[in-house]
C-alpha cells in the first residue's frame, strides 16, 4: 500500500454539476437555464458552520452555555458558497430583485419549493447522504 494515491495531485477532482433550479429562468432557446454548483472543502464548511453557531444559555443552569447551530442560516450560506452560476454577488442582479446580499437574493429568486429542492441538491453535491433538515427532524424526535 502506498500513500501516493492520497496526494493532492492524484486525487480525482470533484466536477461542478449543472442543475435546473427553476423552470422560470429561460434562455434564448426557450429552455430553462441550468445553474452551476460546486462543492466546498471541509475547511470552508467548518468556517460556515462556525459563523452560524451561537451560544445559548442552558435552561436551569446559571452561567452555563451550549453551542447551537442555526441550520437555516447555515444551509443558506452553504448554498451561496456552492453556487458558481448565476453569480449571486452581482450588484445588477441583486438590484433587479431589490435585495442586498447573496443569501437574500437566492431566497428571493426562487420560490419556497424551488429553494428547498435547491438546498437538497447542494447538500447532495457536497456529499451529505442525509440532508441537514433530516438531521434536524431526527434530533427533534
Amino acid at each position: 500500500m502506498s500513500l501516493s494515491a492520497f496526494l493532492a495531485e492524484n486525487a480525482v477532482p470533484v466536477e461542478n454539476i449543472k442543475f435546473v433550479a427553476s423552470k422560470r429562468f429561460l434562455g434564448e432557446d426557450g429552455n430553462p437555464i441550468p445553474w452551476e454548483i460546486k462543492t466546498i472543502t471541509g475547511t470552508e464548511d467548518e468556517a460556515l458552520r462556525k459563523s452560524c453557531a451561537k451560544r445559548v444559555p442552558v435552561p436551569g443552569k446559571k452561567n452555563q452555555y451550549q453551542k447551537e447551530t442555526d441550520y437555516d442560516l447555515y444551509l443558506g450560506k452553504l448554498a451561496v458558497a456552492c453556487t458558481v452560476f448565476p453569480n449571486l454577488n452581482d450588484k445588477e442582479l441583486q438590484d433587479s430583485y431589490k435585495v442586498m446580499g447573496a443569501d437574500a437574493l437566492l431566497k428571493t429568486m426562487l420560490t419556497p419549493g424551488e429553494y428547498a429542492e435547491y438546498l437538497t441538491k447542494i447538500q447532495e453535491v457536497c456529499g451529505f447522504d442525509t440532508t441537514m433538515q433530516d438531521e434536524v427532524d431526527e434530533a427533534k424526535n
